[in-house]
């Protein structure tokens, strides 16, 4: 899987998480609408690797966590993130529910508002995590 590859798999995963909302499953679509966040930020840690480079072991080794924050450091986004939340109340908030997302958010029931309020802070313009990442991968 190559950076490429995680940029499609971000898009796709919000897309199916905004089909799954109109569909009232708003389980699936929370769950999805954070694993699309989840590729972004893996996609910026593709974009850091170089072509011939061979990565750092335990540096590589770690990408594999699902955890946002963690993801955000290693995809080297989050000083950049911190001074943008920092600037940005709507960018803060919305970066503070979606941190708080893991594959574990799979296994609740999400009701509609709090679906809704997930893909708004993951989809919202300007102020929109996933907005912000994708200027970085």
């Amino acid at each position: 899987m190559n950076r490429n590859d995680l940029q499609r798999l971000s898009n796709a995963r919000i897309r199916e998480a905004r089909i799954l909302f109109a569909a009232g499953e708003y389980s699936g679509a929370y769950y999805l609408a954070g694993y699309s966040v989840e590729c972004a930020l893996k996609a910026c840690f593709a974009k850091g690797v170089q072509r011939h480079d061979f990565p750092d072991k335990n540096r590589a080794g770690k990408i594999f966590t699902h955890r946002l924050p963690e993801l955000a450091k290693l995809a080297n986004v989050e000083a950049e993130l911190a001074l943008a939340t920092k600037g940005n109340p709507r960018l803060s908030g919305a970066w503070l529910l979606v941190s708080n997302w893991t594959e574990e958010s799979r296994y609740p029931v999400w009701g509609k508002a709090e679906c809704q309020e997930m893909l708004a802070a993951i989809t919202a313009g300007k102020d929109g995590v996933l907005p912000w990442i994708k200027q970085r991968w």
